[in-house]
């Protein structure tokens, strides 16, 4: 955290300015922190129906899902998007169509759980295909403001006659009413560092289940916790939006260890901070060959 007196920093030479915040940001993910969307709530998403048995069916989206979404040699779930066929994305189209004419207000925390869960990735999944191919999702630059990166502030769904971004359901839905660090392994950036794109849809019978086999799966990979002499390198995630995971570093570090294995479990004993953080911004496609 930034301590030192503003007035102060002001009247010293540029040169000790970018020393100073090198210094503070030692690791890259610490400054982008600054700019990691906040968790605000959107209060007209808290209504639910805890007496509704109601069900959402998803099996359009798990059948995407379960055509498109392959393991890599490295262990990263890859989408093959340059394999979807025309046919293919209108049925996700209309998948997603059919979820905003959902009156989502009216089912159980848990069937909504699935719902903005399922709904967030097949929107991201389908905004790629309509820009595809591309690098990184980031190089689909659709977010109002002269500074947009990504699609993630651009009112791409309209429920319950609100428009909603992809920000929105993460960062103003999930994130604040659920109050679930798990979230995180959840939702797709369509990114290789990301966790993985799950090849099943969530739904709520078991959704707890669910979320606690991502967050395994996510942390026993490299590209969200590695050890090098210098001490453990974890995703950016953790550093973006760490007070998900705890207030402090060594609280992250607690949150690791009660999904990762035994073996990783003793690495992370005694560790108070990472070591550094990194992410790659990578487009999962499976048509782009692991290095």
């Amino acid at each position: 955290m930034l301590r030192a007196n503003y007035k102060t920093l002001t009247t010293k030479p540029l040169c000790f300015l970018i020393l100073y915040f090198v210094s503070v940001f030692a690791h890259a993910g610490a400054f982008e922190r600054l700019f990691a969307p906040e968790a605000v709530l959107q209060e007209a998403w808290l209504a639910h129906d805890e007496s509704s048995t109601q069900k959402i069916d998803h099996h359009h989206w798990n059948d995407f899902l379960a055509r498109h979404v392959k393991q890599d040699s490295q262990g990263i779930n890859r989408v093959t998007y340059a394999s979807v066929s025309e046919p293919e994305q209108r049925a996700l189209q209309s998948y997603i169509n059919a979820m905003q004419n959902i009156p989502i207000s009216r089912f159980s925390r848990d069937e909504q759980l699935a719902y903005w869960i399922n709904l967030y990735n097949a929107v991201t999944v389908n905004v790629v295909l309509m820009h595809y191919p591309v690098a990184s999702i980031r190089d689909i630059d659709i977010s109002p403001g002269f500074f947009s990166d990504g699609p993630w502030g651009k009112k791409l769904l309209q429920i319950e006659n609100k428009a909603l971004s992809l920000n929105d359901i993460e960062h103003g839905i999930l994130r604040p009413i659920w109050k679930d660090a798990r979230i995180h392994y959840a939702v797709n950036c369509a990114s290789v560092s990301c966790p993985d794109l799950s090849n099943k849809a969530y739904l709520s019978a078991g959704i707890d289940q669910q979320l606690d086999e991502a967050a395994k799966q996510y942390i026993a990979h490299p590209r969200a916790v590695r050890f090098t002499d210098e001490g453990v390198v974890v995703s950016s995630i953790y550093s973006w939006f760490q007070n998900d995971f705890g207030q402090q570093e060594a609280d992250v570090i607690k949150h690791l260890q009660k999904y990762a294995d035994d073996e990783m479990i003793n690495k992370l004993n005694g560790i108070q901070f990472f070591a550094d953080d990194e992410y790659d911004w990578s487009l999962n496609d499976a048509s782009v060959k692991a290095p």
